[in-house]
């Protein structure tokens, strides 16, 4: 198989990347470019034991820093879609790097480690300074559905070491709709089995219906989630669940969601 095809495949996502990292899609095109022909010209090989796309995006890793890794911002094309790079370029770069391969392109921290040519405890690192910078700058209010009283207060405290504002802790769908009705949350935090019987999924659908919030879902059920079938959800956290995990979730959803993209400054 020759090196274009076997990179063929993974060379939209290295160019998504790449548009991230320097906020511009012809800026990053140029180095998946020049990447590309340093590998045809064997200037750069792709490490063996490396799984394909892993060691394009560590090749164009080696490419971009040794052209002096130049961050060029870009213009809003006034759509908003240029907010989410503007928040973007604010980051530290090593940190900005760690998390776009990490919560935009989900790379696990070992392989992330593999590519920026970096120890796996400096990118658990990186990818915390990215995500209390995030965490800082989108802060929110946020409704916890949950009807276990110390699992809502571990997330509640989760939430607020973030520096977000727990406005209400909901345990049946109709508490849920009652607290979305007093004041609109920015993030919602769901279980799926509440304490009278009805679904946090049923909750979440009606609280999407009337407000376009991002929405994770805490769950022991899992598989009631991941059906096979369109939408499932983004953001999914199985119970028992790891502080951190919940920690990235928050920074991701918050990140990422279209909303807060068309509000950034």
């Amino acid at each position: 198989m020759s090196l274009l095809a076997r990179l063929a495949p993974h060379l939209p996502y290295v160019r998504r990347y790449a548009r991230a990292l320097t906020g511009d899609q012809t800026t990053g095109d140029q180095y998946v470019r020049v990447s590309l022909e340093a590998l045809a010209a064997g200037e750069r090989i792709l490490e063996p034991n490396l799984t394909p796309r892993v060691a394009l995006y560590q090749v164009f890793h080696a490419i971009w820093c040794s052209t002096g890794a130049r961050l060029e911002d870009s213009t809003d094309d006034g759509t908003g879609a240029q907010d989410a790079g503007r928040r973007l370029m604010r980051i530290a770069p090593r940190s900005r790097q760690a998390f776009l391969l990490t919560a935009l392109e989900g790379f696990t921290p070992s392989e992330a480690a593999h590519i920026l040519g970096v120890e796996f405890g400096e990118v658990e690192h990186l990818i915390a300074a990215a995500q209390t910078e995030i965490d800082a700058e989108l802060a929110t209010d946020v409704l916890i559905i949950e009807d276990e009283p110390v699992i809502a207060a571990d997330i509640e405290a989760l939430v607020t070491e973030l520096g977000h504002t727990v406005v209400d802790i909901a345990a049946t769908r109709t508490e849920a709709l009652d607290a979305v009705a007093r004041k609109t949350p920015g993030l919602v935090l769901a279980d799926i089995q509440l304490a009278d019987g009805s679904s946090g999924i049923d909750a979440v659908k009606d609280i999407l219906a009337r407000n376009d919030v991002p929405v994770i879902f805490i769950t022991a059920f899992p598989e009631r989630l991941l059906t096979g079938e369109r939408p499932e959800p983004t953001f999914l956290i199985t119970k028992p669940f790891q502080p951190e995990t919940v920690k990235a979730a928050i920074g991701q959803a918050l990140f990422f969601h279209p909303r807060n993209a068309r509000q950034a400054a």
